[in-house]
């Protein structure tokens, strides 16, 4: 009967501390950049300001348009308006052109 001697591996000794290494390392990276992570509050408030920014913009062009609508109202329909805006829908207006209203 023969028996077969193994010569014993020195990378059998480096198998657990790798995998420990590798698991710290994810989970220090997910600790840090993920979506409750360290870093994830910042990240909230520059979308936050960018958010910011985009609602002023949007106000600005809402305030707009309610000035608009308001112009077109029964009441207050404007001549020289309603002129204007049926020229531009039926592209025959000239940015120079002088439009002189008679009664």
């Amino acid at each position: 009967m023969w028996t077969r001697q193994y010569k014993q591996r020195k990378t059998g000794r480096l198998i657990i501390p790798v995998l420990c290494a590798v698991f710290v390392a994810y989970f220090g990276f997910h600790a840090y950049h993920g979506q409750y992570g360290i870093n994830s509050r910042e990240r909230l408030e520059e979308q936050t300001a960018r958010l910011q920014i985009q609602l002023g913009k949007l106000q600005a062009q809402r305030s707009e348009l309610e000035k608009r609508v308001r112009l077109l109202h029964d009441g207050t329909l404007e001549k020289d308006m309603l002129d204007e805006l049926a020229r531009k829908a039926l592209n025959m207006s000239d940015p120079d052109e002088v439009i002189i209203m008679l009664r």
